[in-house]
């Protein structure tokens, strides 16, 4: 019952904030830094050794995650690069014996937790520090000749690096209290038997039989929730029978996960971030939006636009996002460029409106079933017309005799994508 309720939380919150911050910040440009631009790990440590983050605030993250109207959050405990952020008892490879001097896992927890926000928890399985794990084609030292890879590669033991993983997968399911989220994430092919899937799986089951896991496991049908990286579906994910299942699209603001110094002009704008959200929520998704940090700790200036953005739009349209997922199957598609989501407990369809067109908006479908329809930011009600009293050219009622119209104002104004909330009649 616990996790069925934590599972029906997780649909019902449905706005989530990710964070990647680590080392990797301090060069600025990708998480992948060490892999892409080929450094060697004397030059890594060299950067941990300077790592300082002396603006670190994290009851500002929580706070930024909260007002942005995010119910949980996701932080990278330990990158690919193996660096732990925590105070682990498994390897001097940690953040408390960088100057920074800091359990920061420990500060966001408590952090976040005072904000009222669930957390949750990012693990790579890959990790190019530990001395065990395989240096592959993923693998930080990818570059090296073949013969040296090979001579690396001697006496390391993946079964050893399992035990490692689990060591400290244990450590955070049993040191952090309640995590709502596992994020396990992996690069390259991970073989499940040689990171011995089986056995972590059991034992996060024994340690939290609640928590939520992702499809990263390298564990085929161990996953609660599949999660989509970082482009934006068209439909629902379902099963073989064609079920709705659980799934939680992750998205950057930028062109990287971490912190990227020289990227000035963002690609994805506040309004495409917003619009992922309110498309992602009409496909019964979840949107797990990411910041990079800087290597001091403070949320970059564009990406605080970007947060600011939705935070202004969630202050007045929340009520179209949370407990929200996709309107019935019996329901016509919305009309053009709008997206609809649906409150099954309020039986309250919301119209997402991402052009604003003139005269009226036709519903389909909904003809004799809509009871009240008002402007969900300032709850200024709209008429209620047949089609059959236009002449728009929108509302051909020769092909949408069964719709309901709703009379337009001028488009709001400062609402970007305005909502439109529909009671329905029972």
């Amino acid at each position: 019952m616990k996790f069925d309720e934590n599972l029906a939380r997780f649909q019902h919150d449905r706005f989530g904030m990710f964070i990647h911050w680590g080392v990797y910040a301090m060069h600025g440009t990708n998480e992948w830094c060490q892999y892409r631009s080929k450094i060697s790990q004397e030059d890594y440590q060299f950067m941990i050794d300077h790592f300082e983050p002396d603006m670190f605030d994290p009851k500002h993250w929580a706070q930024t995650a909260k007002r942005v109207g995010m119910k949980y959050v996701i932080f990278t405990t330990k990158h690919h690069d193996g660096f732990c952020m925590w105070d682990t008892q498994f390897t001097d490879y940690k953040i408390t014996n960088s100057p920074a001097k800091r359990d920061v896992l420990r500060e966001i927890v408590d952090a976040f937790r005072e904000e009222g926000i669930a957390v949750g928890l990012y693990y790579s399985i890959s990790d190019w520090y530990h001395p065990d794990f395989i240096i592959d084609g993923s693998h930080s030292l990818h570059h090296l000749p073949q013969e040296e890879i090979d001579r690396l590669n001697e006496g390391r033991d993946m079964s050893r690096y399992a035990q490692y993983m689990r060591d400290q997968v244990r450590e955070l399911l049993t040191e952090f209290g309640e995590i709502v989220e596992f994020w396990f994430d992996v690069s390259g092919k991970i073989d499940p038997v040689a990171c011995e899937s089986q056995a972590m799986y059991d034992m996060i089951r024994e340690l939290q039989p609640h928590i939520i896991l992702n499809n990263r496991l390298a564990l085929p049908g161990c996953e609660d929730i599949l999660t989509p990286e970082n482009y934006l579906r068209d439909e629902d994910c379902v099963d073989a029978d064609g079920n709705s299942v659980p799934w939680e699209g992750c998205h950057t603001l930028s062109a990287s996960w971490c912190y990227n110094r020289d990227e000035k002009s963002y690609a994805k704008t506040p309004l495409r971030i917003l619009e992922t959200i309110i498309t992602q929520t009409s496909l019964n998704g979840n949107s797990l939006i990411n910041i990079g940090p800087t290597a001091r700790g403070y949320i970059s200036p564009l990406e605080m636009k970007s947060l600011d953005f939705v935070a202004h739009w969630m202050k007045y349209n929340a009520r179209s996002i949370y407990g929200c997922g996709s309107a019935p199957k019996d329901f016509p598609p919305p009309p053009k460029d709008c997206r609809y989501t649906y409150n099954k407990k309020l039986n309250r369809l919301y119209v997402h409106i991402l052009h604003w067109p003139r005269g009226a908006l036709s519903l389909r479908g909904l003809t004799g079933r809509v009871k009240y329809a008002q402007l969900l930011s300032d709850g200024s009600a709209f008429q209620i017309e047949k089609v059959g009293n236009f002449t728009n050219e929108n509302l051909n009622p020769r092909f949408h005799k069964d719709a309901a119209a709703l009379r337009l104002m001028n488009q709001p104004e400062d609402t970007p994508i305005p909502v439109i909330e529909v009671f329905l009649k029972d």
